[in-house]
């Protein structure tokens, strides 16, 4: 299954790294959230991770949701995702090992400059997800099941609205990833939620800027998980565990935090 995992990822062009077959002693698969990827962490951290151990890692970016299925069904050596819940599910479930804490930053509103719902400069979600659906004001959401996607259906559920009554009036799901979600807003004139990270490395931002942010309820937390050997016996559990724990160490969370982009940090590392 791996093998096959790896040709269909090679062919949709979504591995970040690849020089080994999939499988090898010395090579894994993490099946990973998109956002850790179009960020640039991977092309700055793995390198370093494979100078010191010898391990070629496989990166499959893909939305929460789908990375998480693709570990339960043993295409995976690793998960690396941002949606805690489901995280705890997949490792009750049996699926994975265990669940630690791995990084964090934050989500962020942005918006055109005409701000038509006046949420530009709030510092809550739960406000501005209100003043948007009641001034009818365009909101372009994944609605891809992503951690993305989970966090905004959980603040639109804590602001007692359901954003479906707006699909095919203000409320657009474009089903695909932050980067061709982002790229709609803009091209349309809406609002969306996004994760910092992603903001930051975007190259279409044209007049949009951040138009709420430092809630708490934005918070947003990254996750890392060994999939279970026991549940999928092709697991390369030794090489996984040096990378998890590689991921945790006082060297590797100095490396995530010294990642930058235009002199922003993009992750801050909380492994304790």
């Amino acid at each position: 299954m791996k093998t096959k995992i790896h040709r269909l990822a090679l062919a949709a062009g979504i591995l970040v790294a690849a020089s080994l077959p999939a499988g090898a002693a010395d090579s894994i698969i993490v099946q990973s959230t998109t956002s850790t990827a179009n960020s640039g962490l991977y092309d700055y951290l793995l390198p370093k991770f494979k100078a010191d151990t010898g391990i070629t890692v496989n990166v499959v970016a893909v939305g929460t949701g789908q990375a998480i299925k693709n570990a339960q069904n043993c295409d995976g050596d690793v998960l690396l995702v941002h949606a805690k819940p489901a995280e705890e599910k997949f490792v009750a479930g049996g699926y994975g090992v265990k669940r630690s804490d791995l990084m964090y930053n934050d989500f962020i509103f942005v918006g055109p400059p005409a701000d038509s719902a006046s949420i530009g400069g709030g510092k809550s979600a739960i406000d501005a997800l209100k003043k948007i659906s009641g001034s009818n004001a365009s909101f372009a959401s994944r609605g891809d099941n992503s951690g993305t996607h989970k966090k905004e259906m959980a603040l639109w559920n804590a602001a007692s609205i359901n954003p479906a009554d707006g699909t095919g009036k203000w409320y657009l799901e474009t089903g695909s990833g932050m980067g061709a979600t982002l790229n709609a807003a803009v091209g349309s004139g809406a609002y969306t939620m996004t994760d910092r990270a992603t903001w930051i490395s975007f190259k279409n931002k044209q007049d949009f800027s951040i138009q709420v942010e430092v809630d708490k309820s934005l918070f947003n937390q990254y996750g890392i998980i060994l999939v279970n050997p026991a549940k999928c016996s092709q697991v390369n559990a030794e090489a996984g565990q040096q990378f998890i724990n590689w991921m945790l160490s006082d060297k590797g969370q100095q490396i995530i935090a010294s990642y930058q982009l235009n002199g922003q940090q993009l992750f801050f590392p909380n492994a304790n």
